[in-house]
């Protein structure tokens, strides 16, 4: 498990658990049981929403640890300032991720698919919520192995984010190889996420 705190925002909401899973057994029922949550009526819709209460990220469009913190800043700043444009904070967070505006796409993009098999699972919520509480709710849900965030960098499909970038045609990117391109393209990446918001 691990986590972001950003102090600026109100306790309920400054605190982001993410966890990074591999081997992901169970993605076609965990959408289907997203999808069936969310129009549940009564009380047992209201347990149903709150256990899968995450954002499921596709772990393989999230270049770095400070893409996913800064989507998940941009979606709790416009929870914070009653500002989402999906219903959920966990959703705005696939929405900050896509470099469009699309909902539809963001979600279908960036969320859980039934091909999905390596996936960042995140909570946002008050900073009271114990680490290892947060990771046996998440446990409960997605059926697959918890590792480290590092092994990130065997999972990113470079190929896909420069797609839906746009990157492809862009000259400076196309005069990098390995490393140095994989730097340049994640601070693109990044700095459209920063800027999303702005740009609206």
């Amino acid at each position: 498990m691990d986590g972001f705190t950003f102090p600026h925002f109100p306790p309920t909401k400054s605190f982001a658990q993410f966890a990074l899973f591999r081997q992901v057994e169970n993605a076609a029922q965990l959408r289907k049981r997203i999808i069936e949550a969310s129009t549940m009526e009564g009380e047992k819709g209201e347990s149903e929403r709150e256990a899968v209460n995450f954002a499921f990220i596709e772990a393989k469009l999230i270049t770095s640890r400070l893409h996913l913190q800064t989507a998940i800043h941009q979606a709790i700043l416009a929870f914070t300032q009653d500002a989402l444009k999906t219903k959920y904070v966990h959703s705005e967070i696939l929405f900050a991720l896509n470099p469009t505006n699309n909902i539809t796409e963001a979600i279908r993009r960036y969320g859980v698919s039934d091909t999905t098999t390596d996936m960042i699972v995140v909570r946002v919520g008050d900073v009271a919520l114990p680490p290892s509480n947060a990771q046996e709710l998440m446990k409960d849900v997605v059926i697959g192995h918890i590792v480290p965030f590092s092994e990130l960098e065997e999972i990113t499909d470079w190929a896909a984010i420069k797609k839906y970038y746009k990157l492809n045609s862009e000259p400076a990117i196309k005069a990098l190889k390995g490393a140095e391109e994989r730097t340049a393209i994640d601070k693109i990446v990044v700095s459209t996420v920063a800027m999303k918001s702005v740009m609206q």
